[in-house]
């Protein structure tokens, strides 16, 4: 049968100098696992999980391997009658025709307990196959490299494609069937309905934000931009946490682990150290203020607090890189890392203006930050995973009477609005009127001001300005500046977000 399936013969193996080496490949385990699946139509969910038909190294094979799977996904029965109708009756494998080498197949083949083994050895084959490509592709790009090409890009290249491989089992885009996308927004919309909240991304841990984005989308870049004193590292990391104290794993067929509920979470904290960092999901998460947890101003009971917090944060999976100043390209290059090495399901950077882009120095920073964002939403793409990327915005904010920040305020460059699929806004006008607190308190403007800041005092607004799926708006959020916390309003009475 091995002799009949091949239909190209391979040259001799020596010819004078030069040494011919086949790409690693198994025609018989990809016979024995066809027959299998022809025999008996369970095999083939043995192995769908992990193995496509662009895994099997024969073009025939592939196509079989295809068609039987789509046949098995109606409901259908796949055995050689059924497949042959949608295979070219004309078509030899050696001395056979397409129906008799399909018939041969089946009565020759293995049983169903080994369909597994099988599909992991082509699996593993062709992993193999594709590590030469990229290899070779290494090999020939850095003897003929452009001199405007930075080995630096290279690695950067190759890096990518390493880990798309790891992640997917092939590393080359391209066009994918219709029917496999929408293959996948059932699969997105079947997780939602399991999922805690029904969402169809991750929880921010705040409902009424939830409400109104549906939670984090994967793949999604959302801007989260205030002006200093606004919260938004406070928001960030808030979420941050959220996220990570509501990881649930799930053991997959691979024996890989993916969330079900909340997720893994890089933390990128370029403004602050890690300790700083630490000191303050403490102080949110325990009661305790950030600023008497420094000053080491607490009694016992809320030292008690923070050591029985501390135990919990440990077993949470939040990973914070506190290096300043990193690249894009370096960031990326982390990022891949983390996901392989511990899984990865939300990033946050903190924050853009902090960031330098991957090529050369250069006076424009307009497109150094163009460069970033760009950057920062491919890897969305790649690694399927919400990027929270905080921003600061532009100092004309303070100089209007209205202090509400709009898109144009975004600080740098305009690709931030475009490059984003959500842009939040944190606007606490607490903080503004606090500021305006006459200095006599005897003045008759005392009264009004002191309403005015009872009325908004403890409550901040995130201004959805930008959302690609959905509804823009404002959501109405309670905080608590001591401990630097954001929570949905306790007051079910308060309209929770007002539409735009």
């Amino acid at each position: 049968m091995n002799e009949a399936a091949r239909r190209i013969v391979p040259m001799a193996k020596d010819q004078g100098d030069a040494t011919y080496r086949e790409a690693p490949n198994n025609l018989e385990a990809e016979q024995a696992l066809l027959g299998a699946i022809l025999v008996n139509n369970d095999a083939f969910y043995r192995v769908s999980d992990f193995l496509k038909p662009v895994h099997l190294n024969e073009p025939l094979h592939r196509k079989i391997f295809e068609v039987a799977g789509d046949i098995i996904r109606m409901g259908k029965t796949a055995n050689p009658v059924t497949i042959k109708t949608f295979l070219k009756a004309d078509e030899k494998v050696g001395d056979m025709t397409v129906a008799q080498y399909l018939a041969r197949l089946a009565s020759e083949a293995v049983s169903i307990i080994n369909a597994e083994d099988y599909g992991r050895a082509i699996y593993d084959l062709a992993l193999r196959r594709s590590l030469i490509t990229i290899g070779e592709d290494m090999v020939n790009i850095a003897y003929d490299a452009p001199l405007d090409m930075p080995p630096q890009s290279q690695i950067e290249d190759a890096e990518r494609r390493l880990f798309e491989l790891a992640e997917t089992g092939r590393y080359d885009g391209g066009f994918q069937a219709f029917n496999d996308a929408v293959a996948l927004a059932i699969d997105m919309a079947g997780q939602a309905f399991e999922r805690d909240g029904h969402l169809s991304g991750i929880s921010s841990g705040i409902q009424s934000l939830d409400a109104r984005m549906g939670g984090l989308q994967r793949s999604d870049l959302i801007v989260l931009a205030g002006r200093p004193g606004m919260g938004k590292t406070s928001l960030a990391t808030n979420i941050a946490w959220n996220v990570a104290h509501a990881y649930e794993p799930e053991v997959q067929a691979d024996g890989s682990f993916k969330a079900r509920n909340g997720g893994v979470v890089g933390f990128y904290s370029l403004e602050m150290s890690s300790e700083q960092l630490a000191t303050r999901i403490i102080s949110e998460q325990t009661d305790v203020s950030s600023s008497k947890i420094r000053r080491g101003d607490i009694s016992e009971a809320e030292f008690e607090k923070l050591v029985g917090f501390s135990q919990t944060m440990q077993k949470t999976p939040l990973y914070i890189d506190q290096t300043g100043g990193i690249s894009i390209a370096q960031l990326s290059a982390r990022a891949r890392r983390l996901k392989r090495q511990r899984g990865l399901d939300c990033l946050v950077v903190d924050y853009i203006q902090l960031m330098t882009g991957s090529g050369k120095s250069s006076d424009n920073r307009v497109q150094e930050i163009t460069q970033i964002t760009t950057g920062l939403k491919a890897l969305g793409k790649e690694l399927n995973v919400p990027i929270i990327a905080l921003s600061q915005l532009s100092r004309q904010v303070e100089s209007r009477e209205d202090k509400r920040p709009q898109l144009s305020d975004l600080r740098e460059s305009g690709s931030i609005e475009q490059d984003a699929d959500v842009v939040l806004f944190v606007f606490r006008e607490e903080y503004y009127v606090k500021n305006m607190e006459p200095r006599d308190e005897f003045d008759p403007k005392y009264e009004e001001w002191k309403q005015k800041f009872e009325a908004v005092k403890g409550t901040a607004d995130v201004i959805i300005a930008k959302q690609r799926h959905g509804p823009t708006g404002t959501v109405k959020l309670a905080f608590q500046s001591e401990f630097t916390r954001f929570t949905d309003l306790a007051d079910p009475s308060f309209t929770q977000y007002e539409e735009h």
